[in-house]
């Protein structure tokens, strides 16, 4: 614990860097964000996960093209337009092929992309992975992790969720098959000290996660506690609450931010969110990179080598202060 307060001493002042950038507030994730004039003379690829239809995404984005801008150098952010390994794994041999400086990932099934992954490191190419993956990265020859541990955060919300005073819970994860998103759910139900059932929904049906979670909440009145895994699920979900008269009836939190999300807490409506700072993970993951590719030195956050950007809550008490970093694609 105490190597990864020195993490997080570090990332402290950096943050003050970040915020006070003057990057682009909302490149489109889906396809490529560049730097400034090139000085250093490094190229880093960056590859994840996101889809342009998440807000979440774009913060990320913002970091990345932020600290290119800051280091000098140039950043390529490419993304699939869905959930989908078989492309995210295309991409990442793309980036192989162009011969980058340092190759910056997000792990959300080491499965489906570690041979990919393998392919940088075997190719001499730098890898540095963001988001997801902080409990395989070091086996597929990765730097190091700039994130949180999803299980653990998942049992702070268990917890807290416990601590309400609720009494029978469900997960609602937008990406069954998402290791990261699938250990939330995990660290949840150990938190909480109760069953807890997953209800598997489709990001991109908004109408659909409503309708998921009021025949839910209709066949289990018992149901007093939701947990959703990102503002793609929180939305919908409190959508699902106020159609059903169920606003303060039926408690509800969730990872990520947005600025529905917020203003949810601000007013009550919501308990907690569970921040990760994602715009330090780009913007942290380019500046090390950049770092490394200078110097040969990396930031590392302890024995494990994972620098955690979170978990931070986001209660009513702090909400008001965090929209307008949401609102400037920050946080």
């Amino acid at each position: 614990m105490k190597r990864r307060m020195w993490a997080a001493l570090v990332v402290v002042p950096m943050l003050v860097a970040a915020c006070s950038s003057g990057g682009n507030k909302n490149p489109s994730p889906g396809g490529s964000t560049s730097g400034g004039v090139n000085q250093r003379g490094f190229r880093i690829s960056v590859v994840t996960h996101g889809q342009a239809s998440d807000p979440f995404w774009s913060v990320v984005a913002n970091g990345v093209k932020a600290a290119a801008q800051d280091e000098g150098v140039t950043a390529d952010y490419n993304a699939p337009q869905t959930f989908d390994m078989v492309a995210m794994s295309q991409l990442i041999d793309a980036a192989v092929a162009s011969k980058p400086d340092g190759l910056i990932v997000s792990i959300p099934d080491a499965d489906a992309l570690g041979p990919s992954i393998k392919k940088a490191v075997d190719a001499g190419i730098p890898v540095i992975s963001i988001n997801s993956g902080s409990d395989v990265f070091a086996d597929l020859g990765v730097l190091a992790h700039i994130g949180q541990t999803e299980e653990v955060a998942g049992q702070l919300a268990g917890e807290k969720m416990k601590e309400a005073g609720v009494t029978k819970a469900i997960c609602v994860n937008q990406e069954v098959g998402n290791a990261g998103l699938d250990l939330r759910c995990k660290g949840f139900e150990e938190g909480f000290g109760s069953p807890v059932e997953v209800v598997p929904v489709d990001l991109n049906d908004p109408g659909g996660i409503t309708a998921s979670i009021t025949g839910k909440l209709q066949s289990d009145p018992d149901i007093d506690g939701i947990l959703t895994l990102g503002p793609t699920a929180s939305t919908p979900a409190l959508q699902a609450l106020s159609d059903g008269g169920l606003i303060g009836k039926v408690q509800i939190a969730t990872f990520d931010l947005s600025t529905d999300v917020l203003n949810a807490i601000d007013k009550g409506d919501m308990l907690f969110a569970i921040d990760q700072a994602q715009y330090l993970q780009g913007y942290l993951a380019v500046v090390f990179m950049t770092q490394y590719l200078s110097t040969g030195a990396i930031a590392l956050g302890g024995a494990d080598r994972v620098v955690l950007t979170g978990p931070q809550f986001v209660t009513k008490d702090n909400a008001a202060d965090v929209i307008k970093y949401t609102e400037e694609g920050v946080r």
